[in-house]
């Protein structure tokens, strides 16, 4: 039996969704591996827990997410709001790959991974910069909107400039952008335009890949075929996306000061509560790998508002530990 979660208006799409939300990355792959039981499980019990916000990519283990969300979907009558992505399958990755056929294409794949005539949502996958303001790349993206292929578009972006390019455009329904106790550039500019558009936001990496988890130390080790061993350069991705851009040996010791600040409130709920509170924010979508942490998450749903005490002393640690390394740079 599903519990009642706080529900909030996900900007043009007409949809109600949980405030927290599964990011599903961990359940494709870049996490080391998850099986398939334990895939099921996660998603089962998010789905119990109430959640009704699914997000995965078209990339994530190269369909695998989408595949196992149609799989624990297909024996239930409660189906969640399912928003994938599109793009990052563009070869070679540039801006020229955008086409309406390459789009098409991509799409129509994600409908038969997710076994459905029309997708909730696709999200533009964090493409070259210059796609943000290709006027072609959004009339495809409406011209499947008026056929029945997706209901609504948004985009996925790495920077406050491709999120205020893409904001430009009247379609865009969504917005998805790292956020997180490490990483407040959104919240000067980016959030308010969102909000004064009408677009909802989905706030990406919120627990910065699990420092805020407040679980790791300076000897913390990861699979080799975990972004957190092969992506902390940047070498395969966005560094941005691991760690949130953070130096790992940083953000560790930052994210011990972010637990005391916590006090007796669980450190990962309490990062997540902390996205919430923000204004704008429509929902986080932390990933997970196994069921405790699915539940660990959720019960940010249920916390107060951070005192004003607690939201300073972030602020400040912020500053001194954290900003010079991630501010200018998205």
């Amino acid at each position: 039996m599903s519990t009642v979660m706080e529900q909030r208006p996900l900007g043009r799409t007409g949809a109600e969704v949980g405030v927290v939300g599964l990011g599903t990355w961990q359940l494709g792959g870049d996490w080391g591996d998850v099986s398939e039981d334990d895939a099921a499980d996660v998603l089962d019990a998010a789905l119990d827990a109430g959640v009704n916000l699914l997000d995965t990519a078209d990339v994530y283990g190269d369909g695998r997410s989408e595949a196992r969300i149609r799989k624990a979907l297909a024996p239930r009558s409660d189906r969640p709001f399912v928003a994938t992505k599109a793009g990052r399958r563009a070869e070679p990755f540039e801006a020229a790959q955008y086409r309406h056929e390459n789009l098409r294409a991509w799409i129509d794949r994600s409908r038969r991974n997710l076994g459905v005539d029309t997708l909730d949502l696709v999200q533009l996958h964090c493409p070259p910069p210059a796609v943000y303001g290709d006027q072609r790349v959004y009339d495809a993206l409406d011209s499947f909107v008026e056929d029945g292929a997706i209901a609504a578009y948004g985009v996925s972006v790495e920077t406050v400039a491709e999120g205020l390019t893409a904001l430009q455009h009247p379609g865009v329904a969504t917005l998805q952008v790292i956020l997180n106790v490490f990483r407040r550039k959104p919240l000067e500019e980016l959030l308010p335009a969102a909000a004064r558009a009408g677009v909802g936001v989905l706030a990406r990496v919120p627990l910065a890949s699990g420092l805020l988890t407040g679980t790791y130390d300076e000897s913390t080790t990861f699979a080799a075929d975990d972004h957190r061993s092969f992506n902390r350069g940047g070498e395969a991705f966005d560094v941005g996306e691991t760690f949130a851009g953070v130096p790992f040996e940083v953000g560790v010791a930052a994210a011990r000061e972010v637990a005391a600040i916590a006090g007796d409130v669980e450190t990962s709920a309490f990062a997540l509560r902390w996205v919430l509170d923000q204004p704008g924010v429509t929902a986080v979508i932390p990933g997970a790998r196994n069921v405790e942490q699915v539940r660990g998450n959720v019960a940010a749903a249920g916390l107060p508002p951070l005192s004003p005490s607690q939201l300073s002393d972030l602020e400040r640690l912020y500053d001194e530990r954290i900003r010079a390394h991630v501010h200018d740079r998205w």
